[in-house]
């Protein structure tokens, strides 16, 4: 099983946009994303693409990791809600596999701020790609 640096090295979009994975398994992904003035709306909010970006990335890995062998994965359907601002600190991902399939994996990831607040939801749905 790759590690959680092994899963980030790739992927490239993450690397770049400050993504971290701390822990990696089948059954759950964790990482986070830090508040940053480059990564906010005007109004200083930790912007909504960029929680996307952790959670898409935290839950492609999750998706990756309960993938058949010899297959490979794309998103092909996400759906975000968003409960609350960010403002600062850091925002948690936890990534847990809802079904993996013969065809999809769908996936679940979960924010929390520092203070253990649940900041946005977004399910995904991979598909199940055969050479």
């Amino acid at each position: 099983m790759p590690s959680p640096d092994e899963l980030r090295s790739a992927m490239p979009f993450a690397q770049a946009t400050g993504v971290t994975i701390e822990t990696a398994s089948p059954e759950e992904v964790t990482g986070t994303l830090g508040w940053a003035p480059e990564r906010c709306t005007a109004g200083g909010a930790l912007h909504g693409g960029a929680l996307m970006t952790l959670a898409d990335s935290i839950g492609a890995a999750c998706a990756f990791l309960n993938l058949p062998p010899d297959t490979a994965t794309t998103t092909v359907e996400s759906s975000s809600r968003f409960f609350r601002a960010v403002r600062e600190g850091r925002v948690r991902a936890v990534a847990r596999p809802l079904h993996a399939g013969r065809t999809t994996i769908v996936v679940q990831t979960d924010l929390y701020d520092d203070g253990g607040r649940h900041v946005a939801q977004t399910t995904q749905t991979q598909a199940v790609l055969r050479s």
